[in-house]
């Protein structure tokens, strides 16, 4: 099965959504696009594909913008990845999608690694662990794709308030980060924000309040200078199969 003229949409800031997508891309064909830069409906495309991972339960700030102005007629398939618990995401985002309009004919859920590790860093035989067996799951849901085996959701529980809890405070984070005397000023973390919450004027970086937690810039700040409660104790992540200086491009 190709479905040449299929959109590939993902999220991704430390690079597992776009490792997903390259794989979709590599067995179905299709374009891939970074979904904070796509400003059209979908209706170009024969299919959708979103590639997102699983934020609090739910779906980061940008892929839940993108499902308000999607076209209805244009079958979308999802593909959620997750590295602790999905917690109802899948089924959180059928019933958005369904409020929308939107033709979803399958979701999928896979693990792939944390990279929420603000508050926790999962050890690295784990990590390798996940990262070593992710290209069985990734082909396990190609496979169900590729044989039209579509997955809906059925109704279970959603944790819709703790996911809309947190996004309400997803900025607080963005508030309580700064840069470390390591930082260089290279305008890396201006340039890779989508929510356009950093700043480099007078010599200083500085966080606005429109975090929408993705923590990019932590991971993927060339120096690692980027820290949390003046704390650096954390790991960082970008996932070592793709090319960082992909992430946030269209392919």
């Amino acid at each position: 099965m190709s479905i040449d003229n299929a959109g590939i949409l993902y999220f991704s800031s430390t690079g597992n959504s776009l490792y997903i997508a390259k794989k979709v891309r590599e067995s179905l064909g299709g374009k891939i696009s970074y979904i904070p830069e796509y400003k059209n409906d979908g209706s170009e495309f024969d299919y959708i594909v979103i590639v997102t991972p699983v934020f609090s339960f739910g779906m980061p700030v940008p892929v839940l913008d993108i499902m308000t102005r999607l076209n209805g007629d244009t079958p979308m398939i999802v593909i959620q990845n997750y590295g602790g618990m999905t917690g109802g995401a899948d089924r959180l985002f059928y019933e958005y999608a369904l409020r929308r309009g939107l033709n979803v004919v399958g979701i999928y859920t896979l693990k792939m690694p944390e990279n929420f590790t603000l508050f926790m860093s999962p050890p690295t035989f784990y990590k390798n662990m996940i990262l070593k067996s992710a290209d069985k799951r990734i082909g396990a849901v190609i496979d169900a794709i590729i044989d039209k085996r579509y997955r809906i959701p059925g109704k279970k529980r959603t944790h819709e308030k703790i996911y809309l809890k947190n996004k309400n405070n997803w900025h607080k984070i963005g508030e309580r980060f700064s840069a470390n005397k390591k930082c260089v000023k290279c305008g890396k973390c201006v340039e890779l924000c989508p929510a356009g919450n950093i700043s480099l004027a007078d010599g200083k970086i500085s966080f606005g309040k429109k975090c929408i937690a993705c923590l990019g810039c932590f991971h993927r700040c060339p120096r690692q200078a980027i820290i949390y409660k003046n704390k650096d104790n954390k790991k960082r992540y970008v996932n070592p199969n793709i090319d960082a200086s992909e992430i946030g491009k269209d392919l």
